[in-house]
């Protein structure tokens, strides 16, 4: 058990083994809040752009829950709660509305460092989230050499995947198992094996009782779709409203997961080409001919220039792989499109001050200020570790994944041929998958059919869960209903980005009225 696990471990002896969500050991527990930042902390987090007023509202506790649920006389987690409490009169309040930011591995605890939702769900709940088992504060942890796996990921890179021997495989064979083995040896198998997304959900519910709430509302994004659809299922009883926006599939393996995401960058880069193309001066897809695939080819021009003359943001070197990985990520986020095309525009024409601009500000929104990274308070020890582990971790522990490296050549063969820009790399990452101990998988075949109404938000132009997922879930719930919003972007209710999609989504959790069912808004 790594340190910051260990940190929120316990023993707990003598207990009985009643299920959760009944009377037993963990039922009843009473949630002590307390401020969850100090002066100085409100001052840096203030410093990167968070209220301060805000900061100094919320409040942090922890709730214990089993590390496995079969056996709650042994070991024991402490998951981190945090808590913006309800705005409005005590008699209006409609008790706890528990977030969570997807991932998996995302920080809820650091969610709630900025405001969401509008004003009426604000006073009429408290806002709570938590940081779920391995992620944060509920025993984060790092383990396996990221920089090794990456690096036999770019060996391969050159090469179409259908053309790799068995022996041009062997050292990215051999770098994911070791990923895997040095993750279990870090961590112990028993953790790894119980931080799938079931034991989440039942550690869901006892987050829920601790609350003191009857029946869970719940907004999930990405991931998080994931723990409410699962939840819904095995505690409908519990349920009474739950928002999932950016569905994620729930029966495919890992490789399979990748396929669809890279079919999903791959038309949300073309909504961005095509944007760029009608509204931006200087863009370099001008004319091109997008069914043709004007915009990859051009794009892939760009990335081989940078590649031969790296650009660099505050002497950080920056070629065509990390430029392309920048772009995929700001493909999330709509409401930066014009900022990106003036990127690339000015790359186009080489405008350095203008690229030299731009990029900074890019390398900023995708890997934090780094100005204000000090090398010396990097932790030696974690250098080479991969401080999201815990995403590769649920993954695996989730889905059923081949075992033979060849499966994964196959598919990312064929993710090479759905996206010439965004490739394979999705599937080969899944690859620690093959080599990961047992665990209990997530429940298949997800129906919930006993669970009140549960809205289900898809973005036609989502590149990391695919619109199809959320028309998928919403089908596949019985009481399902689709909300769908014809942009682009990844995840968008509560952010003030569609009033069309807040609205009724906002009535939804305060009334339990579900929207009219086929309900689509346009793009803001």
């Amino acid at each position: 058990m790594p340190a910051g696990a260990a940190a929120a471990v316990l023993l707990l002896a003598g207990c009985s083994s009643a299920p959760p969500g009944e009377e037993g050991p963990f039922a009843g527990q009473e949630v002590r809040w307390r401020a969850c930042y100090d002066e100085r902390q409100v001052g840096e987090l203030a410093g990167w752009g968070a209220d301060a007023a805000w900061l100094e509202t919320l409040e942090c506790g922890t709730v214990a829950v089993p590390l496995d649920h079969d056996r709650p006389d042994g070991t024991v987690l402490e998951i981190a709660l945090i808590r913006a409490p309800a705005t409005g009169p005590a008699e209006e309040r409609l008790g706890s509305l528990v977030l969570n930011p997807g991932g998996p591995g995302v920080s809820g605890i650091e969610m709630l460092d900025f405001p969401y939702f509008g004003d009426e769900v604000r006073s009429a709940f408290d806002l709570v989230s938590f940081d779920p088992r391995g992620v944060g504060e509920s025993g984060g942890f790092a383990c396996g050499d990221r920089y090794v796996l990456d690096d036999a990921f770019r060996r391969v890179a050159d090469t179409d995947p259908e053309d790799l021997t068995d022996v041009e495989l062997q050292p990215l064979e051999d770098a994911a198992r070791r990923y895997a083995e040095a993750c279990t040896e870090a961590v112990g198998e028993e953790f790894l094996a119980h931080l799938g997304t079931v034991n989440v959900v039942r550690d869901l519910d006892i987050v829920r009782d601790a609350l003191g709430d009857e029946r869970l509302s719940f907004v999930g994004y990405s991931y998080g779709t994931h723990i409410g659809a699962l939840y819904a299922e095995m505690f409908p009883a519990n349920t009474r409203a739950l928002v999932l926006d950016g569905a994620v599939e729930t029966e495919l393996s890992n490789a399979g997961i990748a396929l669809d995401q890279v079919a999903a960058h791959q038309n949300t880069w073309d909504m961005f080409a095509a944007h760029c193309a009608a509204e931006a001066d200087g863009c370099p897809f001008a004319g091109a001919d997008p069914e043709g695939g004007g915009a990859d080819a051009r794009m892939q021009e760009l990335l081989a220039g940078i590649d031969r003359e790296p650009a660099e943001v505050e002497g950080i070197p920056v070629d065509g792989e990390t430029l392309l990985q920048m772009i995929g990520m700001e493909l999330y986020h709509e409401e930066s499109w014009d900022y990106l095309a003036a990127l690339l525009g000015a790359l186009a024409s080489d405008d350095g001050e203008g690229t030299a601009r731009h990029l900074g500000e890019l390398y900023d929104n995708t890997f934090g200020k780094y100005e204000d990274v000090d090398p010396e308070d990097v932790d030696p020890r974690l250098e080479h570790q991969d401080a999201n582990a815990v995403f590769t971790a649920v993954n695996c522990a989730d889905r059923a994944d081949p075992e033979d490296v060849a499966a994964y050549r196959d598919a990312a063969d064929r993710a090479a041929g759905l996206s010439p820009l965004f490739g394979p790399d999705l599937v080969w990452e899944q690859l620690p998958c093959a080599y990961w101990p047992e665990s209990e998988e997530a429940p298949t075949g997800i129906t919930a059919p006993d669970a009140p109404p549960i809205v289900v938000i898809g973005t036609v132009g989502d590149p990391a869960t695919p619109y199809a997922w959320a028309e998928e879930l919403a089908d596949q719930l019985e009481t399902g209903v689709l909300v769908t919003y014809e942009g682009a972007g990844h995840t968008l209710y509560g952010k003030e980005r569609s009033p069309c999609v807040d609205r009724p989504v906002d009535a939804y959790l305060l009334t339990g009225e579900a929207p009219r069912s086929g309900l689509t808004c346009p793009r803001a």
